[in-house]
């Protein structure tokens, strides 16, 4: 997950923007994909939060894809977007500073310059989780021969480059272990949606 405004943005990190939500929550404009409750608001909901300021004060324009909110950014009409770091490496170019990655560490090549919300002081972290699933009903052989292609690509280098090129950490998860990986990453969504008064 990322944070990114425009070059021209009073806010040069973090916690500028976390002193203007203590100060007023409703002064900046953040734009992200998806409604209120879904990633994009979750990422700017944990900022809020570290603000002590309630998620439910801000103002959120949510968008559909994963580049009409930096649209929005570019017009103007939003102040700060919440995104991936895949989408900031396709506004290369634009005039766009990335406040933070919500990674443990930084990531390499392109965005090994942008720092960590944890180096600026906030514990906050919002991996971007991508992967494959099969329907309840898939015959056993079907199953076996998916994991074996997946491990093949896995292992392959050209894939491992690809992986790079694209500032994607690598995190290789497959059959029972990746079910309690999402099992847990739904668990720890949920408990955010109830702490933040979307669940009841």
């Amino acid at each position: 997950g990322t944070l990114a405004v425009r070059e021209d943005s009073p806010y040069q990190n973090l916690d500028d923007v976390v002193q203007a939500l203590k100060k007023d929550p409703k002064s900046i404009v953040v734009g992200g994909g998806g409604s209120i409750g879904g990633q994009g608001w979750m990422k700017i909901a944990l900022l809020a939060r570290a603000a002590g300021v309630n998620p439910r004060d801000l103002r959120y324009a949510a968008f559909e894809g994963g580049s009409e909110h930096y649209m929005a950014l570019m017009g103007k009409h939003v102040d700060l977007v919440t995104g991936s770091a895949s989408e900031i490496r396709a506004q290369h170019g634009n005039k766009i500073r990335t406040l933070a990655i919500f990674s443990e560490e930084r990531l390499g090549g392109d965005l090994a310059s942008i720092p960590t919300a944890r180096e600026q002081g906030y514990e906050i972290q919002w991996p971007l989780i991508r992967g494959y699933f099969l329907g309840p009903d898939v015959k056993e052989e079907d199953v076996a021969w998916w994991h074996a292609q997946f491990d093949k690509l896995n292992a392959s280098k050209d894939f491992q480059t690809y992986l790079a090129d694209r500032d994607v950490l690598p995190d290789y998860v497959t059959g029972p272990a990746l079910e309690q990986l999402v099992k847990a990453q739904v668990q720890e969504y949920r408990k955010l949606g109830e702490e933040f008064g979307l669940v009841e």
